[in-house]
């Protein structure tokens, strides 16, 4: 141990830093494809073999090494393997990776400017890349929060503070005068909205699920009558939030529309985009985001389809003072010489300490560059369309919702079985296809029915991966519909 070190020496670090970037490196390189996608442990499996304490002196790293592998590894589902095609498919990519490193090893806490100013400037400044390439409007003011839960529900504190000052100081409890609030999302809406509700104080009856159309998207002629029952009823209506990628289906809400209703009626119009906004990089799919330069703020999510490791969620405004104005509190010991000069990011929500996450960004952002993050993008919509081609011309299979990007949802349908019946059908499928280890699927509901959903988003997945899980689904339904 080096003097001043206060633990490890740097040949120490060294050692056991380079053995875990050359592990990281080969799973990155494929390594990954020799571990089942899906953890094959039961409850509390993990759990039975760690210590009930924790050790009273310094372990040496080799064992907690050998612990990792032989414990831990078993018991990990590895969202980073190419056969991951569950919930969004994600990458934490060799870029993201080594900026994670950094930014561990810097270990600032960005809450002021004064704190960390590259954590700052650096954040704007790679927000701001984003926005322009996504050709949002130049008065989007954008930072980091961990996920487009956590956005999604700073947007609507931001809605509430914007409808009533007076909430900051008084409150929303026991008043006479604030009628109760609403906030209206589709009903294929991400669970996160009617969660946000709860936590600002609006509880489930102060949420709206908004009923869909025939491609799964809002139907605004719907949210107008809802709008227009609550106010009748003593209501008063506060936001609503449309989505760009539906979590079950991806599908697109009218923006441009509900842009319309909300302006008429006075309405905060939050955009909730944390999967498909990535794919407006790319011009030909930029239509997904047509409507968003009228939102009031709008998220989405590196750590989805943009190759950085969770988490890293992109949050804009065209409202930064009224954020400013809900969120900031500071107290004596946070002022500094600059106060009032700079952004302190601290004001725009609710948490005090802020990770460096902006460093992992730029590096993907700096490492794959615009163009090559258009070209990968294409690649997964292309394979997406390949799959939606091959259950559409399957006999026993059929695709349930549009596929604009690249989630698939479709289902197994054979002869003969029907209703519960199917969906339980296509539960067990998807438990086998799962069950090889190669492929990870995940499952949804659509107006009512099982759906299986293939998601593309990894940046090692090929098309023999999905080759591969054709496969699986053809083979493990020939043996369910034998027996």
């Amino acid at each position: 141990m080096s003097a001043g070190s206060g633990h490890w020496d740097a040949e120490l670090f060294r050692r056991e830093g380079h053995r875990m970037v050359d592990w990281i490196a080969e799973y990155l390189d494929g390594g990954n494809r020799r571990h089942p996608v899906l953890a094959r442990v039961a409850p509390g499996e993990v759990a039975a073999r760690l210590p009930t304490s924790m050790p009273l002196g310094a372990e040496d790293p080799e064992a907690v090494w050998r612990d990792f592998l032989d414990i831990v590894l078993p018991g990990v589902t590895h969202w980073n393997h190419p056969g991951f095609m569950a919930y969004f498919s994600i990458t934490g990519s060799g870029p993201g990776v080594l900026g994670e490193m950094l930014s561990a090893a810097l270990d600032v806490n960005g809450m002021l400017w004064r704190t960390c100013p590259a954590a700052t400037e650096l954040e704007l400044t790679v927000l701001d890349w984003l926005r322009s390439a996504l050709e949002l409007p130049d008065d989007f003011f954008g930072f980091l929060t961990d996920t487009a839960s956590i956005s999604s529900m700073l947007a609507l504190a931001a809605a509430r503070e914007a409808a009533d000052p007076e909430i900051r100081r008084r409150g929303m409890a026991g008043r006479s005068d604030l009628p109760p609030l609403t906030v209206y999302a589709s009903d294929q809406a991400h669970s996160s909205i009617a969660k946000g509700c709860l936590t600002i104080g609006l509880g489930l009856e102060g949420f709206r699920a908004v009923p869909h159309d025939a491609e799964f998207r809002m139907d605004v002629a719907a949210l107008a009558r809802m709008v227009a029952a609550d106010r009748a009823a003593g209501r008063r209506p506060l936001a609503v939030v449309a989505t760009v990628g539906t979590t079950s289906t991806t599908s697109v809400d009218p923006v441009p529309a509900i842009a319309e209703l909300c302006a008429a009626e006075g309405l905060w119009l939050h955009v909730d985009a944390a999967y498909a906004g990535s794919a407006a990089l790319c011009p030909e799919h930029r239509w997904c985001l047509d409507g968003c330069e009228r939102a009031d703020s709008l998220v989405f999510n590196p750590h989805k389809w943009l190759f950085t490791p969770i988490d890293a969620s992109a949050l804009y405004t065209r409202h930064p003072d009224i954020f400013r104005r809900a969120f900031s509190l500071v107290p004596e010991y946070l002022t500094t010489p600059v106060s009032g000069q700079v952004v302190d990011l601290m004001d725009y929500g609710v948490q005090l300490g802020r990770r460096f996450r902006a460093l992992k960004l730029w590096w993907v952002l700096r490492c794959f560059g615009l163009e090559g993050i258009r070209e990968r993008l294409r690649r997964h919509v292309a394979m997406a369309a390949g799959f939606a081609a091959w259950v559409d011309a399957a006999p026993d299979f059929e695709r349930l919702a549009p596929a604009p990007f690249s989630v698939v949802c479709f289902r197994a349908r054979p002869a003969g079985i029907e209703g519960e019946a199917l969906d339980r059908f296509n539960m067990e499928l998807m438990e086998r296809v799962n069950a090889s280890g190669e492929v990870f699927l995940s499952h949804t509901k659509l107006d009512g029915s099982v759906s299986l959903r293939v998601a593309i988003g990894n940046l090692a997945t090929v098309e023999s991966d999905l080759e591969r899980c054709r496969q699986l689904l053809e083979e493990s339904l020939a043996c369910l519909a034998a027996r």
